[in-house]
């Protein structure tokens, strides 16, 4: 039997300097609203989050849904960029997915992220054989997870994600089978 891991990126929030409490925005809670019936008809098991508030904002409709306690996973927090705010987001991410080794002052490569999210996941996939799990997380961690399981998913991949987005991984033991998108 499968274990499926539900990446939820995170609804639009609003932006404040301060990663750890920003909220969802209007437009982000209903469409976290969208991520909860959405996530009603996948016979959710339990329901996981980075320690960002507008990750479990964005899940916290099924975990109320499914009577589950949302439980945090400091690992799944967004990757960690630059100590401070880069002046060139663009050309700043674009150099850490050219070379995953590149980190900025203070930042984490795209390897150290990636292993960081990874061992999350795989703990996850070992404490939830057969089941379906939520996982409320955010674009860049989510893919470089993904890529470890499959090259397809790089900067491109990242590039087109939506706010929210949902990506449902199918896996056998720690072998990804699939891949399907789940949000609308």
């Amino acid at each position: 039997m499968p274990t499926n891991l539900y990446f939820v990126r995170h609804a639009h929030s609003i932006y404040t300097p301060d990663e750890l409490g920003r909220p969802l925005s209007e437009r982000g809670f209903n469409d976290a609203n969208i991520v909860t019936a959405l996530l009603k008809n996948e016979a959710i098991d339990a329901v996981y989050s980075s320690p960002y508030k507008r990750a479990i904002q964005t899940v916290e409709g099924i975990a109320k849904y499914i009577g589950k306690e949302i439980k945090i996973i400091d690992d799944f927090k967004e990757r960690i960029l630059a100590e401070k705010p880069v002046e060139d987001f663009t050309k700043a991410i674009t150099q850490v997915w050219e070379d995953y080794e590149f980190s900025w002052a203070g930042g984490e490569s795209n390897r150290v992220a990636q292993k960081r999210g990874v061992n999350a996941a795989l703990d996850v996939l070992e404490s939830n054989k057969g089941k379906n799990v939520a996982i409320g997380t955010h674009g860049n961690i989510m893919v470089l997870i993904m890529n470890f399981f499959d090259s397809k998913f790089g900067f491109e991949f990242w590039n087109q994600l939506e706010m929210p987005d949902i990506y449902k991984l199918s896996f056998e033991r720690q072998e990804l089978m699939w891949v399907k998108r789940v949000w609308k």
